[in-house]
């Protein structure tokens, strides 16, 4: 590697461009955050409480198998147009899910969004690895990560508002202006790819890796609930995860532009540190799905409120991300940030385990301060050490890998949750369906469970503070698991030159 000479007018380029990714950073990540305090009033609105977890899984597996498809896109297209075609599919996604007027159509604009919102949030930060140099993009991922924990902070506080003044739907309708400015910020700043001579998709590699995929989030989704994981349904999506498990290994060791290259799972921190940010994905979206639950119908707060209690998670989220980055430009070194993160977030998960009735609010946001403490430095750790591991042709994989890898965690986590919440709360409260007290689980929220007798409202808030402690306890063991494989990750000092083969600057 040779050192790059960068010009004043450069600088400033480079700066303006980093302003930019934070913009599609934060429309992407508003997508996700804005709609969590109105989960509740969506699902029983729509008659849908027992499906919550799809408004999550949805957009999180659509994001998960754009990822890798958008990242690899990426480098052999140039990042702008992948960029912009993610901005506008996210958009159609957005107005889709704002018209539904069933959790149906919901759920598949849901889909849409994260289509495109997987791809922003990959290729966004391929862009900062592309003008920055290894050491000095700590900090700018560490000031994404940041700006993913503000999106964080007024997505809650917006969609709160929203659903208490207006209605959910405008929710989605929101991101259309910022969207259309993002396009226009990025037509003047971003330059077009040079042209390269006739890239080979790996079409079949994509789509195999999204069958996988789906798969595997479609059985944690419906198995053991909606239906017996000996049903016939069940054992042809198993079937055909194994299928395509044997044809994605075939079709990649084969292929000329690998969607995600077979040899980066022989690197040891490629591998170790998505199992760290599966994780970190898993408990961030967890506790944002069941938090507002538990908030609007235990603790009986409004979604606006529900919405200002996520506040410290997110906080602690873009605290964590930044001191981690600050950490990384100043030591060049990152090793033993995932252990500590790892155990910090085990903390938090088992504070969480105790959440009952009667928890003071203010305990419960420093609860949520703590968790996000821990999951804050896989946003920048995670991306740059990866980044870090890899050649420079394969930046856009290496940045789609680690998101990837998170948003796995995140929908195959929140739906295993879901599922334990679903089967929680109807054993629970089993009882008091029998005897008719409760006649659909599905329609229960805030407002039904306020105007309960209050022996039932009692049960019934006892109950959903109870089934989320083995959620949180098994976020505590993952948390333990992310912190004894970091012991083994492989310190990789992070170079202060700029590689001169970036596919777009």
């Amino acid at each position: 590697m040779t050192p790059v000479e960068i010009s004043r007018d450069e600088e400033q380029r480079v700066g303006l461009i980093l302003v930019c990714v934070a913009i599609v950073l934060l429309l992407a990540s508003l997508g996700q955050t804005s709609v969590s305090p109105a989960f509740p009033t969506i699902a029983a609105e729509l008659g849908g409480l027992d499906r919550i977890s799809f408004l999550v899984t949805s957009y999180l597996l659509a994001s998960t198998i754009s990822a890798p498809v958008c990242g690899k896109l990426g480098d052999l297209f140039g990042r702008k147009v992948v960029i912009q075609a993610g901005i506008v599919v996210f958009l159609c996604g957005s107005v889709v899910s704002g018209l539904g007027q069933s959790l149906e159509v919901v759920v598949l604009g849901r889909t849409i969004q994260g289509l495109g919102g997987g791809g922003l949030i990959v290729v966004a930060m391929a862009v900062v690895a592309d003008v920055l140099p290894a050491r000095s993009r700590g900090r700018a991922q560490g000031l994404m990560g940041g700006v993913f924990g503000v999106s964080t902070v007024i997505g809650p506080l917006i969609g709160g508002f929203l659903v208490e003044h207006l209605n959910w739907h405008w929710i989605f309708f929101f991101n259309l202006p910022l969207g259309l400015v993002v396009l226009v910020i990025l037509q003047v700043v971003l330059r077009p790819a040079a042209p390269r001579m006739r890239p080979k998709v790996d079409y079949a590699g994509a789509v195999l890796l999204a069958t996988l995929l789906s798969s595997g989030v479609l059985i944690a989704n419906l198995g053991g609930r909606t239906l017996a994981w000996d049903s016939g349904a069940i054992l042809l999506l198993s079937a055909t995860g194994l299928v395509a498990v044997a044809g994605f290994v075939l079709v990649e060791a084969r292929a000329v532009e690998p969607i995600l290259p077979l040899a980066l799972f022989g690197n040891n921190n490629f591998v170790l540190l998505n199992l760290w940010g599966m994780i970190a994905g898993a408990a961030m979206f967890g506790t944002i799905t069941f938090m507002p639950l538990y908030m609007q119908v235990v603790q009986g707060v409004s979604p606006t409120v529900s919405g200002m209690f996520l506040l410290p998670m997110m906080a602690g989220i873009m605290v964590g991300s930044m001191l981690a980055g600050q950490v990384m430009v100043a030591a060049g070194r990152y090793k033993v940030l995932p252990l500590v993160a790892a155990c910090v977030l085990t903390l938090g998960m088992l504070l969480m385990a105790t959440l009952s009735p009667t928890t003071p609010l203010w305990l419960v946001a420093l609860f949520m301060l703590i968790t996000g403490l821990g999951i804050g430095p896989a946003m920048s750790v995670g991306a740059t050490a990866v980044q870090n591991a890899v050649a420079p042709s394969l930046l856009g994989v290496a940045t789609a890998s680690a998101n990837m890898f998170r948003l796995v965690g995140g929908s195959i986590g929140t739906s295993v949750y879901g599922v334990l919440f679903a089967a929680g709360l109807e054993a629970r409260l089993a009882e008091e369906l029998a005897r008719g007290q409760i006649v659909d689980l599905r329609a229960l929220n805030a407002a039904t469970v306020a105007s309960m007798p209050p022996e039932l409202r009692d049960a019934v808030m006892r109950a959903f503070s109870e089934v989320l402690h083995p959620i949180f306890l098994i976020g505590a063991g993952l948390a333990v698991v992310a912190a004894l494989a970091s012991l083994a990750i492989r310190e990789v000092p992070l170079s202060a030159i700029l590689p001169h083969n970036p596919p777009e600057r």
